[in-house]
């Protein structure tokens, strides 16, 4: 097999057999006993948000240092932990809390420091770092073999939501050798490589697919969108769901309002991968457009990789700074072998994002019609909001403003950005 020797996957924090997950499972607990009522707020947090206490759980912790925190598994860890405890007191109530307290806040921007994330529920914490596997031995390709550290629900569909990314993520871990060793192939002219890469590629993105595809066995669209999605939201674009200023993170006296995207899987540097070795550059902000929209905001892909952890976003850093492959290939006549396989690797990562899309509209649009799943409390949240929007409508588009978990247009946004994938195949010169 041919390697780029130069490239230490360890370097960018990638696990030479896991890829963007850790090599051995996530911290199911932090060990220090100074950090026990931490765990035992989260441990404890879909019971919390049901009986309508977390907020009062909250506001009663101390204030605890990270000075204690020694490994980096440790550091995921209380991430993870912070993480949930956020979401649960800014969405676990009738209406959204707009103010983080210290005992939260300031550890909460410590850890983020240290990992280079942000301070809110990013796909590193609801995913990556937030699986175990039922048994060692097991394929952690499979989802039914997994399962979640924490959850807001307690609900088998938010674990085989969350662990479902985690088995793609998994499965994609086997390629990223094989895209490292087509951008080398590359380099040194040979083509017959490269097609042959590029084909086993388009193989690997049909199985994620039907990994995603698995997503409707154990998620039911009215529990994800109801119970789960509204603790996903974050805290930017989200005036109609009842944060006009996003949260103000309180340090004791002082502090900053901050506006975060939620949790999205636009957040995981395994998808990113694949646009940046094919060449597919995107633009879509996520926002509706008007007239006053400046040409210079940052595309919505391109701000996801500020919620990746730091290392991860080197490596995409460094992947764009070598990725060769569309060149080499635009380099080839249409019909050839190599031109033909790269077109058929991007028309694959299109239809992945086709099933997205279609996933998104069961479990959002159509979900947004149905009957709330459990007894709530709560008067607003994205759900609430979405739902109302939607009911004004007669016929299955979704309402202006459709905003996603992490504050985008949603569906014009999604359609944009598989439009640009496929619109990245080319097959005349």
């Amino acid at each position: 097999m041919l390697n780029l020797p130069e490239i230490a996957l360890d370097q960018y924090g990638l696990s030479s057999q896991h890829a963007f997950l850790p090599d051995i499972p996530p911290l199911q607990k932090l060990q220090d006993p100074y950090y026990s009522s931490w765990e035992e707020i989260v441990n404890d947090l879909p019971t919390r948000i049901e009986a309508g206490t977390i907020r009062q759980a909250v506001d009663s912790l101390p204030v605890l240092s990270t000075s204690r925190l020694q490994e980096d598994a440790d550091w995921r860890r209380a991430y993870v932990v912070l993480a949930f405890i956020t979401h649960a007191y800014i969405w676990g109530g009738g209406r959204p809390k707009d103010v983080l307290p210290p005992a939260v806040s300031r550890p909460f921007l410590e850890v983020s420091e240290y990992l280079e994330l942000p301070p809110c529920a990013t796909y590193a914490a609801l995913n990556l770092w937030n699986f175990k596997m039922t048994s060692p031995d097991l394929d952690i390709t499979d989802p039914d073999n997994l399962s979640v550290i924490n959850s807001f629900t307690r609900t088998k569909d938010e674990e085989w939501f969350f662990v479902i990314s985690v088995a793609i993520e998994a499965k994609g871990a086997e390629l990223i050798p094989l895209m490292l060793n087509a951008v080398y192939a590359a380099t040194i002219d040979d083509s017959q490589r490269v097609a042959t890469l590029l084909h086993q590629l388009s193989e690997g993105l049909k199985e994620l697919g039907i990994l995603l595809e698995r997503m409707y066995e154990k998620c039911s669209p009215p529990v994800f969108f109801h119970q789960l999605r509204p603790f996903l939201a974050g805290s930017k674009n989200m005036a109609a769901a009842g944060l006009p200023k996003g949260v103000f993170y309180d340090l004791g006296g002082h502090g900053e309002w901050h506006q975060y995207s939620g949790g999205s899987n636009a957040q995981s540097s395994l998808i990113q991968t694949f646009d940046i070795f094919l060449g597919i550059e995107h633009s879509a902000t996520g926002e509706a457009k008007s007239k006053g929209q400046s040409k210079g905001a940052v595309g919505y892909i391109q701000d996801m990789r500020n919620y990746m952890p730091g290392p991860h976003r080197r490596f995409l850093e460094m992947l764009t700074r070598i990725s060769n492959v569309r060149q080499y290939a635009m380099g080839h006549k249409p019909n050839t072998e190599v031109r033909d396989a790269y077109n058929t690797a991007v028309m694959a990562v299109g239809a992945f994002r086709d099933k997205h899309i279609q996933m998104v509209s069961r479990y959002i649009i159509t979900a947004a019609r149905t009957k709330p799943t459990h007894k709530s409390l709560v008067e607003v949240n994205l759900a609430t909001v979405t739902a109302a929007s939607q009911a004004q409508r007669s016929d299955e588009a979704p309402a202006p403003g459709y905003s996603g978990t992490g504050g985008t247009d949603l569906i014009p946004f999604l359609k944009q950005t598989r439009d640009t994938t496929k619109a990245a195949a080319n097959y005349t010169d």
